[in-house]
């Protein structure tokens, strides 16, 4: 078809350009006065709406993402999983015969009439929140009604099943996964993943997503703009109770890397629980770090006290690679009085400099950054919408300009739902100018779209950065986090030490 001779064309001519650029950086201006495709700097547009550097980056992606020699082929994740339940929130509650009324807010929903009134109080300031729903028979009950609605959509859930399902596209990874596991979730689960009998439950872990649309009306209340408002009643992922089957099965399943996540589900359980909770967490993994290197996947939280904990109570030096995002890696610094902890929040996208010195921080005060330590953390996978860098120290991890490519690759395509990337959907956002540290002495850095990935070294540690090309209309971002972290690890080798 002509759709399929252009695309075939325009992807030669972007291989081809990269190649010129590859092979002499001042020949490409020659060569593009007669093909009009505009220069990087100026994001100015050809005839077809596509820029030239969105072209050039996909491209040398393709060529330069290359899985290492020496591959994972068994690897065991844990422990937060769950079926999310996506429904129109206004639609759920008339189906649950609620009347209207008025908004207020409820720490904790104790029944049908509180989740009304905290739906309403957040839909009429157009914000989010999560809350816990403590009846589980009543929640049971809400929750089998949300998955009958009409036009309710399921998803899987959870970290740890999110990072195995996606590991699970890569026939020749056997994955195991450990969580609380129900039958609806068991069912939605790739046929590749192997789940212990002791995970599964009779019921499912189910999270109501009540969405409600810019300008919805209920009564006389309106949502000022589009949001969602998130509640459970999650005791299993709230306690991490799976943590102690999960690595009980490690030793007869074997894997070559462990994948955790979900510790900060627990900060909601209140400071009583997780404290008693974490030291047992904590001795748990410490059975299982000498046999096995530890990925931790981060994500949101609130209490500075509990991260702190996890930063110095040994989560973090006990674990060998951590995945984070803009948020996260600031609250560590300042749970910890770190680099820029007196930022309140990053201002548009986040600057390498300042994200660069807290990555290294991380390495040097919890990590092997400094030769004399005993931690094993020794890779951190940043991701932000505009760019993701790969830190590791020096000798322990190889092909991670691949792997942070691999990430960033995945996040530009799974963003807009598609298997590929469509350059056509997405935009550079990354500087194409930076700096390797907010402050003296520091290194002048530029992003060459013919080769995207920028690299640096402080100490020993070694920065890996690669632009995303950004989802112009995005379509579920859910779980895209896991997706970059998952990818990365794929195409990362652990170097097997002297």
């Amino acid at each position: 078809s002509i759709m399929w001779r252009k695309a075939s064309a325009a992807a030669l001519l972007a291989l081809a350009v990269g190649f010129f650029y590859h092979g002499s950086p001042n020949l490409p201006e020659n060569v593009l006065r007669y093909i009009s495709v505009p220069n990087f700097q100026s994001s100015s547009q050809n005839h077809n709406g596509q820029n030239r550097a969105e072209w050039i980056i996909s491209a040398a992606w393709d060529t330069l993402i290359t899985l290492p020699s020496r591959r994972w082929s068994r690897v065991a994740v844990g422990v937060n999983a769950c079926v999310d339940v996506v429904v129109s929130g206004v639609g759920l509650l008339q189906a649950l015969a609620v009347d209207p009324g008025t908004g207020a807010d409820h720490e904790v929903l104790h029944s049908k009439e509180d989740l009304k009134e905290a739906f309403l109080h957040y839909m009429e300031r157009g914000a989010a929140a999560e809350r816990f729903f403590s009846d589980s028979e009543v929640f049971q009950r809400i929750a089998r009604a949300a998955a009958e609605y009409p036009g309710a959509k399921l998803y899987v859930g959870g970290n740890a099943a999110l990072i195995g399902q996606k590991l699970a596209t890569y026939p020749d990874l056997m994955v195991l996964l450990c969580g609380p596991v129900g039958p609806k979730l068991h069912e939605m689960l790739d046929e590749q993943i192997l789940v212990p009998a002791e995970s599964l439950q009779e019921t499912d872990e189910f999270h109501l997503i009540l969405e409600y649309k810019e300008g919805e009306q209920w009564s006389s209340t309106r949502a000022p703009q589009a949001n969602r408002f998130i509640f459970s009643h999650d005791v299993s992922n709230g306690e991490m109770s799976a943590l102690e089957v999960f690595v009980a099965s490690l030793d007869e399943f074997q894997p070559e890397l462990v994948v955790l996540s979900g510790f900060h589900m627990m900060e909601g359980q209140g400071r009583q629980l997780w404290e008693g909770r974490l030291k047992e967490a904590i001795a748990a993994i410490s059975d299982i770090r000498k046999d096995f290197p530890i990925h931790l996947e981060l994500a949101s939280m609130t209490d500075k006290d509990y991260m702190n904990r996890i930063m110095q109570e040994q989560v973090m030096p006990i674990v060998t690679s951590i995945g984070l995002n803009e948020q996260e890696l600031l609250f560590l610094s300042q749970s910890g009085q770190g680099p820029h902890s007196d930022l309140a929040a990053w201002k548009g996208i986040p600057d390498v400099g300042q994200v660069s010195d807290i990555l290294l921080w991380i390495l040097e005060e919890h990590g092997r950054g400094d030769a004399l330590s005993e931690a094993d953390l020794t890779r951190i996978h940043f991701h932000t919408l505009a760019y993701h860098i790969l830190a590791t120290v020096e000798g322990h991890w190889g092909n991670q300009a691949a792997a942070v490519m691999a990430g960033a690759r995945v996040a530009s395509s799974q963003a807009c739902g598609l298997q590929a990337v469509d350059v056509s959907k997405v935009e550079l956002k990354a500087p194409l100018e930076f700096y390797s540290s907010h402050s003296e002495p520091r290194e002048k850095l530029i992003l060459d779209p013919a080769e995207p990935v920028t690299t640096w070294h402080r100490g020993s540690v070694t920065f890996h950065m690669t632009p995303v090309l950004v989802c112009t209309h995005p379509l579920r971002t859910v779980g895209l986090g896991d997706a970059i972290s998952a990818e990365g690890l794929v195409y990362s080798e652990l170097k097997t030490q002297p």
